[in-house]
């Protein structure tokens, strides 16, 4: 796959320095989005087989169902409203035969509710503040994929966050501001702007747009190539 080149407007991350000595990542993605979770970890791979280890990376809102209830909803009944039974049943084999290649157990039998993921997004803003959105990213996804937790609900939220140095007070208030929920809001309608209509989306080093869980191959292949290009002036 050949990265799509973005636009400067597009970027969320300066590059830090002349040349592109660090690599960065504007993500994209939502919990509760299976793709998303291999993507993350096809990526995190890819850094790995290109020998780069110091990568900075923004995780970004994105909501598969905005308009969810708040307290969430059955999984197996909301999927068999949008899929059917029996494409439900198929898409899940689907997704499991990949996470296994890649390392990753999708639990399905265990993931009972489909959450509204607002807050845990708002989470995810708080986390980067003390330097783990990348820890909190991925402990909710285990949380939900393989745990089978609801990531919608404050208590779970709670005790996640509590592992990156989040109270329960700090949460709760983020959770009631308007002012965070409307930041929120506001990237999510930037990446309809910028046409994303699918996650995960990766913004790299502020220029190329690259869509979907792509092979941890493919991000080895190029982002040495990316990392050897002179630095945006932008």
């Amino acid at each position: 796959m050949t990265p799509k080149r973005a636009t400067p407007q597009q970027a969320t991350i300066q590059p830090e320095a002349p040349q592109q000595s660090v690599v960065s990542f504007a993500i994209y993605s939502d919990l509760i989005c299976p793709w998303c979770y291999l993507g993350k970890r096809r990526l995190e791979e890819g850094l790995r087989l290109a020998g780069i280890a110091d990568a900075l990376i923004a995780w970004l809102p994105y909501e598969l169902n905005p308009s969810m209830p708040e307290e969430g909803m059955d999984r197996a009944a909301y999927l068999d409203g949008k899929f059917g039974p029996d494409k439900r049943a198929d898409i899940e084999q689907r997704l499991s035969d990949a996470a296994r290649e890649d390392g990753l157990a999708f639990n399905w039998h265990a993931v009972r509710r489909t959450p509204n993921t607002r807050k845990a997004h708002i989470l995810i803003a708080l986390a980067a503040g003390h330097g783990a959105a990348d820890v909190a990213k991925g402990a909710l996804m285990a949380a939900y994929f393989e745990q089978g937790r609801d990531i919608g609900a404050f208590e779970v939220l709670a005790d996640i966050g509590a592992g990156v140095g989040l109270s329960a007070a700090e949460l709760k208030a983020a959770f009631a501001d308007p002012a965070l929920n409307g930041e929120i809001s506001q990237l999510e309608s930037q990446a309809a702007s910028m046409g994303v209509q699918g996650v995960p989306f990766f913004i790299v080093n502020n220029r190329y747009g690259v869509s979907g869980a792509q092979p941890a191959a493919m991000w080895a292949e190029v982002l040495p190539r990316m990392m050897a290009e002179p630095a945006s002036a932008d």
